[in-house]
């Protein structure tokens, strides 16, 4: 047991020392090219930002009580 803890442990460590300084692209490569339409070019922490499209919100309405449920035409019993 104490075997196996000693590596999770040091896993977990590492794990959770992230960098967290400004992201930049490697030496030689540059960041993508400026959408189209757009005259300013996206810094790495925008690309990364997610967009409202990107988390869309629940838009259905939870039932609140129980109903019965409507026949539906499409459920037919097996063939054969």
């Amino acid at each position: 047991m104490y075997r196996m803890a000693v590596p999770l442990a040091l896993a977990a460590l590492l794990a959770g020392c992230g960098q967290s300084a400004e992201l930049k692209p490697r030496a030689g490569q540059q960041l993508p090219a400026a959408p189209y339409g757009r005259d300013d070019r996206p810094g790495a922490n925008q690309l990364l930002a997610p967009r409202t499209q990107d988390m869309p919100q629940r838009s259905d309405e939870l039932r609140s009580r129980s109903e019965d449920r409507q026949d539906d035409p499409f459920d037919l019993p097996p063939q054969g």
